[in-house]
Formats: structure tokens, C-alpha cells, sequence
């Protein structure tokens, strides 16, 4: 197969061809779901497939690279081609994609002379030594050497965030040098000033947006007037945040109207065909005036749902793309099955104090430092201090804050510090109490110009307007709860792991209801599905059958604020999303 850009066209072996295409991203979704997702791909009438590239999945630690189950990119790409999809890829280096950091890795932020996204020397030598990496897996796999890619993304939206054009430039050569072929592409807003910055010569420009197509291409018209017109991003939904009230909906009849839209005229790649999950510690984080939190559902209210069933917006785009194909449609293959296993009592429960010292050895600080520091980027990290004298009414402030902390005396919470609400409490205690900060990273930014804010306590600790001294300091990535001691069952605190086990003899998709617990996340048979907070508006956790098993299954829940009622859990055939 050929693939390349002409004057106003694609070509595909040498004929004209209009990209039909879906997003779907392997990170966010189970291995033994791909090949259905593909079927139903095919059978909305798509004959090509996009998907990101997750960098910080890749390369959590320097140096160290994972291209294994849910990170086989190239198994990924080998599956598509056998449904006959051509596939584009966008490895970034930064992705947004509402992903932890927009798939930087946290270790870069150890560089104190780190700058992102820009011609800066250490930021250029990491994502250089990534992509030779990435490219290793998928070289062999591009259409010039006879696998199904077509084409890749030199970085992601840059008209929106910066303007030095020697680092795109640097990129689309970078990948030259690589092996990489293939044509190489652009995507960015739809204003004028969004495509100044974020284009080079050479490179195809692509937008992003989600109606009104006429309207969106009047920049990219009056620029570009001799490329073909590709919207790369046709938003089908949104994301959700913890606290927004309710999951974000569209209209299915105006989304097709809107693909039929976007065929008349061009090409289009739909965002998202399925959005799949944030599962683990993955999701990231809006940060304007407020620091907005994503949930761990990545639905989107895309045309397959999280689980990946069929939606009646799927059914819609369908009948508008049969238009445009000269051929009859594949059946749609039937959804997975999902299963309801009920309630499920968590009986065992152990102390978060109690089993400090089984998670994390502590550092000596003299004050306390980011969770980066420390060479942690997820999940939570424990500041703990002996106070030297008695307070009363005492005013505890930190500097600067990422997200979330909550403070105890000895092991009796204190009060809560959140980034948008405040940053103070006040506290009484005695001489040889002992005060302990828990911060929770809720997912670094992944857009705009807060990204490279720090998690944990990122500035001096005050009471009473005096510096703090002397800390130990406890990174908890919570990656190895196979250390929580169950059998110290006494203490008095909200923070504590419960731990119970589900039989099942069929194993199918379900999804974990929480109603009785209020904040934390939850591993089964040792999986981190993710994060939950009872202010919504996700209720459930999707459970992949893949996590599963027939028999004895482990779920384990951590609850940093106090459960509500008796722990128990229901696993429901259903999700509430809001």
C-alpha cells in the first residue's frame, strides 16, 4: 500500500480516498477488547483507526521502557491491519487526551533546568531517546515497509499552548531521521492564530473541533487553501470532572449531521469511537482558575460506550457514513456480556497508620519537599513531624499545595486543605503529638501553561506564620498493597484499607458500586481500577472481565476519608456515570 497527501487529496495507491476514521487508545483499553473494538470500527463503515501514544505508560521510570500487554503498541496495530484498518498514529511526545500530564512522564520534572515543549536541551535529549524507542516498534509497521500506518502527529494542538517553531521544526526532522516516512501531520484549533503557531511548512495541517464545519475551516481555508481538509479530532462528547454535577451528553442527530457534515467536504477521524478508562492513577487534569480533576471513566459519551457497546449515536453515524462507502456495511457484532455479582461485604479492614512503615521507608527532610523529590509520581505521599511544643487554635499553612491534603494529630484527622478552597486550618495539639500531612496527586495538568506544577507540598509548611523543621517523609505510590497487614485490626482513624473477596464462576465486564465509601481507589486481584470520590458524577468503576478471574477474587479499597455505612461494595451489570 501507498499512502500520500496531494493537492487537496489522499491517495492511496495512487487513487483518491477519503479517511473514514475512529479514535481509540490502547492504554485505555483491556488487550482482549481490541479485536471486537475493530469489528465494530469496520462495521460503522471506517476504514482507518488513530490512536495516542502514552509516553509516561512507556517510560514510567528513566530509561526503563514497557511495551508489554496493555502498552503492545504494535500488537495493537497488528490487530487493526488484520480487520483491513489503515491506522494513524500521534505519539506526541504530549498528547493532552485528558491523560495524566498529557503523557509526559513525572521524572522530568525533576530537572529543575527542565522546560516542556519548547527547544530545551534535557527536554529534547528524554523525548529523543522515547521516540527512537517507540519508533523501534512501530518502523516495521508503516505502510512503506507493507504495515497499515499511514501517517503521524509531530507534537499535539501546539497552536494552543506555544510558538517556537524551531521545536516543531526539530520534531518533523527528528522523526525524518528516525525512519519515519510516512507523511507527517499537524492538528491544532480552528483560529487563525492557532494555526500560525502550531504549523510548519511540510507537514499537513489538521483541525480539531466538534460542530459547525464550514464555520471551523474559514482559517484553515484562507491559509492552506491547496491541502485537504481533515478534522483529526471531530469531538463526539467531553470529559467529566469530579464535581461537575452530571456526565457530559451530545445529541447523537446532531453529531451525525455533523459527520455527514465534515464527508461532503473531507476527511474526518471521530474523538472518540470509544473512550475506554483512566485506570490506576492515569486520569489528569484541567487547571485554569480552578484546579478541575478528571474522573477515572474516559466514556466520553462516545459511540461505544466505556465497556465498548453499541450506542444509539453509533447507530446514527452509521447510517450517514453508508453514504459514502460502495459497499454493504459488516454486521455489528454483539455487545460483551456484563454481569451483576452483587454485594460484597469487605470484612477485613486494617489502619493506614498502622501499616505506614509496611508501605514506604521514610526520608529525612528538613522541610518538606514535592512528591518528585522523592522519586514518586503517583498516588499519595505522607509528610509526618513530632511537634516540640503545645498548640492551641494554631493556624497550619502550606505555600503551595498540589491538589488535595489532609491533616492529622496523631491519627485523628484535623481538617482537609484543597487547592480551591483553602490552604490553611487551624490546629490544637500537644508537645510529642504527632502531625502527619497525607497528600493525594489527583493527576497532573494536561493542558495549558500550569502542567508543570508539582504534586505533594511544593512550599514550606507554616504554623503560626513560623517555618516547620524536621520531617519524615513517606512516598506512597500504593503499587504494593500485597505489604497491608490485615491482621492489625485496632485503630481509630477514617484512613484505612478494607479488604473482601467475590466468587464467580462466569467471568464477564461488570461494574463496582461504592455507595457506602467516599474517597480513594480500588485494586481487584491486585488491578487499580482507579480513583472514586462520592461527589460524582461517577458512581461506578468499570471492571474488565480481563481483570477477573473463575473463583476467589481480591478487592481491596482505600478509603482516606471515613466509609459511611458497613463496608460493602455491589457489583452491578450496569455503570452510573451521572
Amino acid at each position: 500500500m501507498t499512502f500520500e497527501v496531494s493537492k487537496n487529496a489522499f491517495l492511496k495507491d495512487g487513487k483518491p480516498i477519503k479517511l473514514i476514521s475512529g479514535a481509540v487508545h490502547y492504554f485505555r483499553n483491556m488487550p482482549d477488547t481490541w479485536g471486537d473494538i475493530f469489528k465494530k470500527l469496520k462495521a460503522l463503515g471506517c476504514n482507518c483507526v488513530e490512536t495516542y501514544c502514552a509516553w509516561n505508560m512507556h517510560e514510567k521510570q528513566k530509561g526503563i521502557y514497557d511495551f508489554s500487554g496493555i502498552l503492545d503498541i504494535a500488537a495493537f496495530i497488528k490487530m487493526a491491519q488484520a480487520e483491513d484498518l489503515m491506522v494513524i498514529v500521534r505519539p506526541g511526545p504530549y498528547i493532552c487526551a485528558e491523560w495524566e500530564f498529557g503523557g509526559l512522564p513525572w521524572w522530568i520534572q525533576t530537572d529543575e533546568n527542565m522546560e516542556i515543549r519548547c527547544m530545551n536541551s534535557q527536554y529534547i535529549a528524554c523525548f529523543d531517546r522515547y521516540l527512537e524507542k517507540l519508533f523501534g516498534q512501530i518502523r516495521p509497521l508503516l505502510c512503506t515497509n507493507g504495515g497499515p500506518i499511514i501517517m503521524l502527529q509531530c507534537e499535539n494542538e501546539y497552536g494552543y499552548y506555544g510558538d517556537d517553531k524551531k521545536y516543531l521544526n526539530y520534531l518533523a526532522e527528528s522523526y525524518r531521521n528516525k525512519g519515519i516516512d510516512v507523511p507527517l501531520f499537524t492538528s491544532d484549533g480552528t483560529q487563525k492564530h492557532h494555526l500560525l503557531d502550531g504549523t510548519i511548512d511540510g507537514l499537513l495541517p489538521t483541525l480539531n473541533f466538534g460542530s459547525r464545519v464550514e464555520e471551523n475551516f474559514k482559517a484553515f481555508t484562507e491559509l492552506f487553501p491547496d491541502q485537504p481538509k481533515m478534522c483529526m479530532e471531530m469531538w463526539n462528547g467531553w470529559f467529566d470532572a469530579w464535581g461537575d454535577g452530571q456526565h457530559h451528553t451530545t445529541s447523537a442527530e446532531e453529531y451525525a449531521k455533523t459527520v455527514d457534515d465534515m464527508l461532503q467536504c473531507g476527511s474526518l477521524n471521530m474523538y472518540m469511537f470509544i473512550g475506554g478508562t483512566n485506570f490506576g492513577f492515569t486520569s489528569g487534569a484541567n487547571h485554569y482558575e480552578t484546579f478541575a480533576p478528571d474522573v477515572t471513566s474516559y466514556d466520553y459519551d462516545a459511540l461505544l460506550t466505556e465497556a465498548g457497546d453499541t450506542t444509539p449515536k453509533y447507530f446514527a453515524v452509521r447510517k450517514v457514513i453508508e453514504k459514502y462507502v460502495d459497499y454493504k456495511l459488516p454486521d455489528v457484532p454483539e455487545n460483551r456480556p456484563k454481569k451483576a455479582y452483587g454485594k460484597v461485604s469487605l470484612k477485613e479492614k486494617t489502619g493506614f497508620f498502622e501499616n505506614l512503615h509496611n508501605l514506604s521507608a521514610p526520608v529525612h527532610s528538613d522541610v518538606p519537599k514535592c512528591m518528585e523529590n522523592y522519586g514518586t509520581g503517583y498516588g499519595y505521599i505522607a509528610y509526618q513531624t513530632v511537634l516540640n511544643r503545645d498548640y492551641t487554635d494554631a493556624v497550619l499553612s502550606i505555600e503551595s499545595l498540589g491538589d488535595r491534603a489532609q491533616v492529622y494529630i496523631n491519627t485523628t484527622l484535623a481538617g482537609i486543605l484543597y487547592i480551591n478552597e483553602n490552604l490553611s486550618i487551624k490546629i490544637t495539639a500537644k508537645s510529642g503529638d504527632v502531625l502527619t500531612i497525607l497528600c493525594e496527586n489527583m493527576g497532573r495538568a494536561n493542558f495549558g501553561s500550569k502542567m508543570m506544577r508539582k504534586k505533594g507540598i511544593a512550599g514550606r509548611c507554616l504554623i503560626d506564620d513560623k517555618i516547620h523543621f524536621n520531617w519524615n517523609v513517606y512516598p506512597l505510590p500504593m503499587d504494593n498493597l500485597e505489604q497491608v497487614d490485615f491482621t492489625k485490626t485496632e485503630f481509630n482513624e477514617n484512613t484505612a484499607f478494607y479488604r473482601g473477596y467475590v466468587d464467580i464462576d462466569e467471568v464477564c465486564d461488570t461494574f463496582l458500586k461504592l455507595d457506602h465509601f467516599k474517597k480513594g481507589f480500588v485494586t481487584i486481584n491486585g488491578f487499580n481500577l482507579g480513583r472514586y470520590w462520592e461527589i460524582g458524577p461517577q458512581k461506578t468503576l468499570y471492571v474488565p472481565a480481563a481483570v477477573l478471574k473463575q473463583g476467589q477474587n481480591e478487592i481491596i479499597v482505600f478509603e482516606s476519608d471515613g466509609i459511611q455505612a458497613p463496608p460493602e461494595v455491589e457489583f452491578c451489570s450496569t455503570p452510573v456515570l451521572g
